[in-house]
């Protein structure tokens, strides 16, 4: 969590609350830990605030949804396939994200690109889906709509903005990253994440292959454990893995938010009313 407290969450929110008059959305993951966050904290400071909507990820968060349905709340749950988007269905949340084998961070274990889990989704799901994972630009957009989504999902794009609060080096690593620079890690202990290619992940690479079935946490401890404040906030590009996905290879600058959600909109206008209309005209 980018916010380690309640408190801190409820800042971010009044800050954001003072920056718009349009509805914003929250993100709330849902991990097994010795030591859980405090979940109730969160949720209060969430509908406190005023929150619109939230993105679960993570568990089930079927306990949660009472709360935040009670107070006019939107829940749209993260899933990495077609099985736990119809979970999500039917415990009440409102929307999925459907994340591809693409996205960045943990892709699940069933390995289905979004070429077929999108369609998939589309042709069973009766609530609303976004695309995620592999999502960049106008192109995108116009795919995942011709897939059955309702819109699209931007992670690492997003992080390669002038607003997003992490260091230039982070910005810097994805726009000089190739869609070939992604690695998957803990997949010996079936908690895949991709990540962005580093010295700690090769080391981690190389644990894996040595330790083969026999490998544990605490074997790579040291390359995932408490990494995103180094990577993140004092940009020390090596100190372990972080998410990131294959879109990389699509981000090739650093706009503005503003500039890129009006350069997204208007390449997939031009692909809808140039491209798509003159082959349907041809």
């Amino acid at each position: 969590m980018t916010q380690r407290t309640p408190e801190a969450l409820a800042n971010e929110i009044a800050k954001c609350r003072s920056m718009t008059d349009k509805p914003f959305g929250v993100n709330l993951t849902f991990l097994p830990s010795v030591t859980p966050p405090d979940y109730p904290g969160y949720v209060k400071a969430i509908i406190d605030g005023g929150v619109k909507a939230v993105e679960t990820a993570g568990n089930n968060p079927q306990q949660w949804l009472p709360a935040l349905k009670e107070a006019g709340i939107k829940v749209i749950h993260k899933c990495t396939s077609v099985r736990h988007s119809l979970k999500a269905q039917s415990i009440g949340c409102d929307a999925v994200s459907v994340d591809g084998f693409e996205c960045g961070g943990h892709p699940g274990e069933d390995d289905v690109p979004n070429f077929i889990l999108l369609p998939r989704a589309g042709e069973t799901l009766e609530i609303p889906f976004v695309a995620s994972g592999g999502m960049a630009d106008g192109r995108s957009l116009v795919a995942a709509l011709a897939m059955g989504a309702d819109g699209m999902n931007l992670g690492t794009r997003f992080i390669a903005t002038v607003e997003a609060p992490v260091h230039a080096h982070v910005k810097q690593a994805i726009v000089a990253a190739s869609e070939l620079d992604t690695r998957l890690i803990m997949r010996p202990l079936r908690n895949t994440e991709r990540v962005l290619d580093n010295a700690a992940v090769e080391r981690l690479l190389a644990k894996e292959k040595a330790l083969g079935d026999k490998i544990q946490f605490k074997d790579i401890f040291e390359e995932v454990a408490g990494v995103y404040p180094a990577v993140m906030q004092r940009g020390e590009m090596d100190a372990g893995g972080w998410s990131c996905g294959m879109v990389v290879g699509l981000i090739h600058d650093i706009p503005t938010c503003k500039e890129l959600i009006d350069r997204t909109m208007a390449e997939a206008e031009q692909i809808i009313r140039q491209r798509l209309e003159g082959l349907l005209a041809a």
